[in-house]
């Protein structure tokens, strides 16, 4: 399996290579030269499979030989041993044909765990087998950052710095990154928005001379081919525990970088029967703007009830585009560079195209709550707000009641107090047990001004071989 940059001028690597760059030389994102694709019998015979099993056979041929079968298999068993729930992804039924699927069952209780807890696996792996030290400099709006640190904190040729903005995740999100102390964890509070965040890590990568050339940087962001990887996984899950492949499903994904829903599209071109994917955006809805009106244009960044969804720059969405054109790396490069001077929109038959698998929603605070505190008495279910965005979304563009549709449920809603005591409940969601003194914890993190200079001073001079 071979590796091409989204703007077409950076070399084809494997996956090995992939693992360690993150960002491609030209700025691009990698996807594969081409994609596996799996008929309607074999996705049949995965029924009843241990999520482990299901799991290797959906990625194996992304890793293919950098990796050994039984080595791969060990570390998929290890992943998923660490969560919950023997299901790994359980289903909850809302109404007659609608479901969440709790992807909250992780250490970090977020979905981000499903790709990191593994991808931290994966470098230690790689980096033992090449005695090779890297860097990891990500960006988080809430959830990345934790699932990062709890993935890769014991990997023993890693220091790992995440960014998060100053003030702008819940609490709960920001214990959860900054009480797990390590010589090799760095958690960095930028005074700015989530966006600033990810503009530094993505001109990091594009320009490492900061690190004086004894290391290299290396990505958790869902800029890393690995991330969407194993997210694709749980679409198979959910589809087969319901009937599938021989009926079609509909997935509602809250987003804001679009990776978790790009996963699902790959998902239906590896051969996933599915009728519907439904972009559901908070008040920042670059996405729902492109996908109902074909006008990309970045606004200013707000903040919401729903922090891990404050994003304006979904950098994932690059992805999808260069399928849109053909897999044109020039088309794509100097389509952004455009958007980043203004809006842009793309030929219609291409967006009309996109528009026969994609719809989308924007969901405020008042709506996020009003849902939340519906599906609480309707079915003494908690939703946390991302997922409630989900679902609200979901039942605002369902084209097919007999189709089952199926919200994915990203986070534990104990990691959003605030947003549900704003719904009017009187209920309080407990922390798992695994979580329960995070508040006692002691707390280690540095507040750094918007200025990459300073960040990357920090980092040049915190890693540990400085």
């Amino acid at each position: 399996m071979r590796y091409i940059s989204t703007r077409g001028e950076a070399p084809a690597l494997g996956f090995e290579d992939v693992l360690l760059t993150g960002l491609a030389s030209d700025g691009g994102l990698y996807v594969p030269e081409s994609l596996p694709h799996f008929s309607l019998e074999e996705i049949r015979s995965w029924r009843g499979l241990p999520y482990s099993e299901l799991a290797f056979n959906v990625m194996y041929p992304f890793v293919d030989d950098a990796v050994p079968e039984d080595d791969f298999r060990k570390m998929l068993e290890e992943t998923y041993a660490a969560f919950n729930h023997k299901a790994v992804a359980p289903l909850v039924q809302l109404d007659s044909n609608e479901w969440v699927m709790e992807l909250f069952r992780g250490p970090t209780l977020a979905f981000k765990d499903f790709a990191l807890q593994l991808l931290g696996r994966l470098l230690d792996y790689v980096l033992e087998k090449r005695n090779q030290h890297v860097v990891i400099m990500g960006a988080t709006s809430g959830d990345t950052g934790s699932a990062a640190i709890e993935g890769c904190r014991r990997c023993k040729h890693v220091d790992i710095f995440i960014l998060h903005p100053h003030e702008r995740v819940s609490e709960v999100q920001r214990r959860q990154m900054t009480t797990v102390l390590g010589d090799n964890i760095h958690n960095i509070a930028v005074r700015g928005n989530f966006d600033d965040c990810q503009r530094m890590v993505k001109d990091s990568f594009g320009n490492q001379s900061f690190l004086g050339g004894k290391t290299q940087l290396a990505a958790v962001n869902s800029i890393n081919w690995a991330r969407i990887m194993a997210q694709i996984v749980y679409y198979f899950q959910a589809s087969l525990a319901l009937g599938g492949p021989d009926r079609s499903m509909a997935f509602s994904v809250p987003t804001g970088n679009f990776g978790d829903i790009f996963a699902g599209y790959l998902a239906k071109k590896m051969g996933l029967p599915i009728s519907q994917l439904v972009i559901a955006t908070n008040r920042n809805d670059i996405l729902h703007r492109f996908m109902s009106g074909n006008r990309y244009e970045q606004r200013t960044l707000e903040h919401t009830l729903s922090p891990s969804m404050d994003i304006m720059v979904s950098s994932n969405f690059e992805r999808l585009l260069f399928d849109l054109h053909g897999r044109n790396g020039e088309a794509i490069k100097t389509l952004l560079e455009d958007a980043a001077k203004g809006p842009v929109s793309i030929e219609d038959y291409r967006w009309r195209h996109a528009r026969k698998l994609f719809d989308s929603d924007t969901v405020d605070d008042q709506a996020t709550c009003d849902t939340i505190r519906e599906i609480y008495e309707q079915n003494e279910y908690l939703l946390d707000p991302h997922t409630a965005i989900g679902v609200r979304a979901a039942r605002n563009c369902r084209r097919d009641d007999k189709v089952p549709m199926i919200t994915l449920g990203t986070a534990h809603p104990a990691k959003f107090p605030d947003a549900i005591a704003e719904s009017g409940l009187t209920v309080k969601p407990v922390l798992p047990a695994h979580m329960a003194d995070l508040f006692d914890r002691e707390e280690r993190y540095t507040v750094l001004d918007n200025n990459i200079a300073g960040v990357q001073e920090f980092i040049a001079s915190h890693w540990k071989n400085a």
